[in-house]
């Protein structure tokens, strides 16, 4: 994997993106000789996402079976609705709680 200052990056641009969308490399920008970014190819990227939205998957059917599991209450966004809009109504302009 190419490392390249951010500095000569400016200058090559256009030559480091080729090297990502057609040459299939990755390439690491440094500043201070610490990695901050990287050019990736798109496929790279995709995978990626796909990997980030399953772990979100897996951590949303963990969440849901413990619900499950353990009876907590819930509420449906209709509920959580009405009763911020009745909180609202009920709390008197100008005081704060302390």
């Amino acid at each position: 994997m190419a490392k390249i200052a951010v500095i000569d990056a400016r200058k090559d641009l256009a030559d480091i993106l080729n090297r990502a969308a057609y040459g299939k490399e990755r390439v690491v920008l440094t500043r201070r000789g610490k990695d901050v970014a990287a050019i990736v190819p798109m496929d790279d990227l995709a995978i990626l996402e796909a990997i980030e939205d399953h772990m979100d998957l897996t951590e949303s059917e963990k969440i849901l079976e413990r619900v499950k599991r353990d009876s907590e209450e819930t509420f449906s966004l209709e509920e959580v609705k009405a009763k911020y809009q009745a909180g609202k109504r009920t709390r008197k302009p100008g005081k704060a709680k302390q």
